[in-house]
């Protein structure tokens, strides 16, 4: 088995060639001895079928739900414990895999809880610097011609404990979960800018939603002409209410909390609205003093999910290394991973469709040898942007930040098998 794989290696402490994954056999091959035991333990004896191969199933149902036996896989929350509407919950990206991230896994993040909102009732008022105010239903919007999207949603606190001075020990998702990927179909919202008419004038748009904080806040009037959308779907069926039943505001590539839900109103302006979100909130402050405000585009970022924190190697052997890159600023170019912290790096294979503003998921193979590891991914987009160290970013932006956490994350391996969160 070593002296095949010997060929294949592509960077310091195991890496192999991105080649290796097309060669299943070769990779593979230390799990067949497992395999072919369980094998020939298989009684092709009837006495000897399990019970559910014995019996009738279970019944049709109006609605499919998970098996029992994943009811752990779930969103962890962190709720504000004097106001239980009020607080995020995360997405367990390290026990999912592909690109699109279950709708009961969506991230979450509330301001004032999740209203129930009555879809007959609720409607889209388009005013301000426009020709003609206009109000849109529901049922007005099902009429439009609609576009679907497979894109990120991550929300600009997402990792934000990578700033703090001694690296957390939580799982992948419950650190950096604060991102989820689905595909969006709605209508163009410059579709029914154009039909309000927009005044010269106008360069800005208020958003807000239909929850009891009114949450609201401030977008350039050419984003929204560009690629925005009013979601009413999310992966193929309505918007569920914790993500903005029955309509939301996409924002393809931007932080979070532009992403509005249970949108109700669209307010063309000539300047910002200066909104909380927007100025004691989701801005940074700077080593020179200045605060950086509408950041906007979520830059590149990249992750391992398998090994993470609180996995487990079982022996030395060769593993497959999985994880999800992405970036506001377009598509995924190249993704590459080291296993000694970052001194050499071997291009991960990218598994399609790599599409812009969505996760991509990449894969590389790797051989432990039972030493001490520590394992790193870094992406770069096809702006040329490519993520930044945590030494690096820290000496751009200092260590005042909470918001648009972007470094590099390293896990550490130890001689055991265990993987912990480590800074490199």
């Amino acid at each position: 088995m070593a002296l095949p794989l010997d060929r294949f290696i592509a960077a310091g402490g195991g890496l192999l060639h991105r080649r290796v994954l097309l060669r299943r056999g070769l990779v593979l091959a230390c799990a067949l001895p497992a395999s072919r035991a369980a094998l020939a333990q298989t009684d092709t004896d009837s006495a000897a079928l399990p019970d559910w191969m014995q019996t009738p199933g279970a019944p049709f149902s109006g609605y499919g739900q998970p098996s029992p036996h994943e009811a752990g896989t779930v969103r962890r929350i962190g709720a504000n414990r004097l106001v239980d509407g009020n607080g995020v919950s995360w997405t367990p990206l390290e026990e999912l895999e592909g690109l699109i991230t279950p709708s009961g896994l969506h991230f979450e993040r509330h301001h004032n809880g999740v209203p129930r909102i009555d879809p007959a009732r609720h409607r889209l008022l388009i005013h301000g610097l426009v020709k003609q105010p206009l109000a849109f239903g529901v049922d007005d919007l099902l009429r439009y011609p609609m576009r679907s999207r497979m894109l990120f949603i991550e929300c600009g606190g997402n990792s934000n404990a990578g700033w703090h001075a001694e690296p957390i020990q939580r799982p992948a998702g419950s650190f950096h979960g604060l991102v989820s990927c689905s595909e969006w179909t709605g209508v163009p919202v410059a579709l029914l800018l154009r039909e309000a008419g927009v005044d010269p004038a106008a360069a800005w748009v208020i958003a807000e939603g239909a929850d009891a904080i009114a949450m609201n806040v401030s977008l350039p009037l050419a984003k929204l002409m560009d690629d925005a959308l009013v979601a009413l779907f999310q992966n193929g069926e309505r918007v569920r209410p914790e993500n903005g039943y029955p309509m939301r505001l996409i924002v393809p590539g931007w932080e979070g909390v532009l992403n509005v839900k249970w949108l109700r109103r669209l307010q063309l302006s000539d300047r910002p609205v200066m909104a909380r979100n927007e100025t004691a909130k989701y801005t940074e402050l700077m080593p020179d003093g200045k605060a950086r405000q509408f950041t906007f585009v979520m830059q590149p970022k990249s992750l391992i999910t398998s090994p993470s924190h609180g996995q487990r190697l079982d022996r030395p052997d060769v593993y497959e290394i999985r994880g999800l890159a992405w970036s506001g600023r377009g598509r995924v170019q190249k993704v590459e991973v080291s296993a000694d912290g970052g001194r050499s790096w071997a291009e991960a294979a990218l598994e399609a469709p790599v599409l812009p503003c969505c996760l991509t998921r990449f894969r590389a193979a790797w051989r432990w040898d039972g030493r001490p590891a520590l394992l790193q991914s870094r992406v770069s987009d096809e702006t040329g942007a490519v993520q930044p160290a945590r030494r690096a970013l820290l000496a751009e932006r200092g260590s005042n930040g909470y918001f648009h956490y972007n470094a590099i994350v390293t896990w550490a391996v130890d001689e055991d098998g265990a993987v912990t969160h480590a800074y490199a």
